[in-house]
């Protein structure tokens, strides 16, 4: 699974390496502040193409609160069980599969933070896993807009977000059994694309992968009120 990550990276940065103009960028994007250690619930950045102006997709970087809700839900709080989606029936499962039709997205992390548990002591151990080549992962996601069915005006919705996973890779495996499936960049344009069908979405989760490394870190982590760069520094 993915419980925290870390999401530092410059919005003229994410513009550049996700080919989006620097226009596309929402005010709240451009005033957010690095976050070392993202936690469901919170507000985060996500990758998404929408109709432009004269209805020709446009590239844009907004905010979503991490946590799902669906559509049809009649209480946000869901969005806290759904931080995560499994590759393996997400477009079985009605709380993500009008999403995974629709409203794919990218949501980018510069490292991720999976917890070892030792197999005698049930100690758990963080660690931080990120790309060896030090740019941005893009972890496939999907995003709804959730409406207040109590807002008579129709101004009052929820954007929200839910990181896709799938099984680790050989290379992860023995830290933990899941992991964010990793696009790689051949994959973005047609993930995000409105005219990508569910059979191609789903194929594009498979067998996709960036070379990583992973190291122990502070238990600093595990409270999520501890947020700067030491939580990146190896042990």
């Amino acid at each position: 699974m993915c419980g925290r990550y870390a999401d530092i990276r410059s919005p003229h940065d994410l513009a550049v390496q996700f080919g989006l103009d620097i226009d596309d960028v929402a005010g709240g994007v451009l005033e957010r502040h690095p976050v070392w250690n993202v936690a469901p619930t919170m507000l985060v950045r996500v990758v998404a193409e929408v109709p432009g102006p004269d209805g020709s997709p446009i590239r844009v970087l907004r905010l979503a609160r991490w946590g799902l809700v669906p559509s049809w839900a009649k209480d946000p709080a869901i969005g806290s069980k759904m931080i995560n989606a499994r590759a393996e029936t997400v477009a079985d499962k009605p709380s993500f599969s009008a999403a995974v039709r629709r409203r794919r997205c990218i949501i980018p992390a510069d490292a991720y933070y999976e917890w070892f548990t030792d197999p005698a002591t049930r100690k758990k151990t963080p660690f931080a896993i990120r790309p060896v080549d030090g740019a941005p992962f893009a972890f496939a996601g999907l995003y709804e807009r959730w409406q207040n069915p109590a807002d008579a005006t129709g101004n009052d919705f929820l954007v929200t977000c839910s990181i896709i996973t799938t099984a680790a890779h050989a290379d992860l495996a023995n830290i933990h059994e899941r992991q964010p499936v990793m696009l790689t960049p051949d994959r973005w344009d047609r993930w995000l694309a409105a005219d990508t069908g569910v059979d191609e979405a789903l194929a594009l989760l498979h067998d996709s992968y960036v070379p990583c490394e992973s190291f122990a870190v502070s238990s600093l982590v595990n409270n999520v009120r501890n947020d700067g760069p030491e939580l990146l520094d190896p042990l």
